[in-house]
């Protein structure tokens, strides 16, 4: 009975998710994961001044990916179990300081190593997805988690236009320490605007940790979604890791130009925005898969745009449209699981999204050491359609209105 009083009166006092603290959430998850794509588009730039080959340079996505996977293991959990303001204010000023640190660094391996922390403490992101499900109501869930997906695709793909034109005009070490000022900023407004928010869990340390395995055991909405999200971030992996190379080699491109694709993939936003509304219809299931259909498509002109720029545009706006409206709508359908482990059915939805980006730059900077863009081409179609066949296999099955409604 007490139990319920305490519930019920967490209820009717939880902070209301207006539009003005939806906007900031949206910006600090841009923000955020920005820190993880900026060294993208400079891949070139860096193998040249530390005398590298294609793959080794390639390895600095890689271990800042994985260093992602390990703050989404080991920090977005603590969601559920800590006061998110001051979980939020703490993440955003390590990661300030890591981007410094970046900015700073006197070699390739301490590049790597600060590389590393960064992308541990730069899961601020995925606290505050889960925060924006946890605020907002049932109706309007895949809006919220759309509107804040937006802000952090936007952060992924301008990360790589601000990072090429700022490595053109002043070098590259100032992308890092113009990012980690941005960082810190946002750390104090974190501590000022977001709202005092009670843990939803108050079980051990290694309970918390442990329900994580058992949340995939118990939802088999959790593992379809995890692997098809996985593998889809595996096929953005794919392209983004390799992108660099064949501007450079095929059109002699600058790291501003090159930057600014970012521009053009930024239409994959409304993928979040589309994505979002037909969840909250209850379309999740139907609409992955013409999602993940899309991005089978874009392959075919993204081969083409070693001749051409336009086909190359086009298949840019294809593969981040499939690839961020599957992603919203897998995110959409976990949300709906667990109301009191969001942060942790992030981190079990999240960790294998990450795992798969990690394995996917791993093995596109391989592919194009060992066959150039044609070999890039067709690793990430073969991800693309494995996608696909698991959706198919697993959700298309279904009846039409069990797969509206959720099963």
């Amino acid at each position: 009975m007490v139990a319920h009083d305490e519930s019920a009166s967490y209820m009717q006092s939880k902070p209301t998710l207006t539009r003005g603290l939806l906007a900031f959430m949206s910006v600090g998850s841009g923000l955020s994961v920005a820190s993880l794509y900026y060294v993208q588009p400079l891949l070139e730039l860096l193998a040249r001044e530390y005398g590298l080959s294609e793959t080794s340079a390639g390895f600095l996505v890689t271990v800042a990916q994985l260093g992602y996977l390990t703050g989404l293991i080991a920090v977005v959990p603590l969601g559920d179990h800590h006061e998110r303001r001051k979980l939020l204010t703490i993440t955003s000023a390590l990661t300030s300081v890591g981007l410094l640190a970046m900015g700073l660094a006197p070699s390739f391996l301490m590049l790597v190593a600060f590389s590393i922390s960064v992308g541990i403490t730069c899961v601020t992101a995925q606290i505050l997805v889960p925060l924006a499900a946890h605020l907002a109501r049932d109706d309007k869930r895949g809006s919220a988690v759309g509107a804040v997906m937006s802000g952090l695709l936007l952060g992924i793909l301008l990360a790589r236009t601000f990072s090429g034109i700022m490595a053109e005009l002043a070098g590259w070490r100032s992308v890092f320490i113009v990012a980690s000022v941005l960082m810190a900023f946002y750390s104090v407004a974190c501590y000022r605007i977001i709202p005092l928010i009670p843990p939803t869990s108050h079980t051990s340390y290694r309970t918390l940790y442990v329900s994580i395995l058992h949340l995939f055991r118990d939802e088999a909405v959790l593992r379809r979604r995890s692997l098809i999200g996985g593998l889809q971030y595996a096929v953005f992996g794919i392209f983004w890791t390799s992108m660099a190379f064949m501007l450079v080699r095929q059109y002699d491109m600058s790291e501003a130009v090159i930057g600014l694709y970012g521009l053009i993939g930024a239409i994959g936003i409304l993928a979040a925005r589309i994505a979002g509304k037909l969840a909250d219809k209850g379309w999740a299931r139907l609409s992955t898969g013409g999602f993940l259909l899309t991005t089978v498509a874009s392959w075919i002109l993204l081969y083409w745009g070693q001749w051409s720029l336009i086909a190359f545009a086009l298949g840019v706006v294809l593969i981040d449209l499939g690839i961020q409206g599957a992603h919203i709508s897998n995110q959409s359908e976990v949300y709906r699981l667990n109301p009191e482990g969001r942060s942790r059915l992030t981190t079990g939805y999240m960790a294998s999204y990450f795992f798969g980006g990690a394995c996917g730059s791993a093995s596109s900077a391989v592919a194009y050491g060992i066959g150039g863009w044609s070999a890039v081409v067709i690793l990430g179609v073969s991800v693309s359609i494995l996608c696909v066949v698991i959706w198919a296999a697993t959700e298309l099955r279904l009846p039409v209105r069990q797969m509206k409604h959720g099963a």
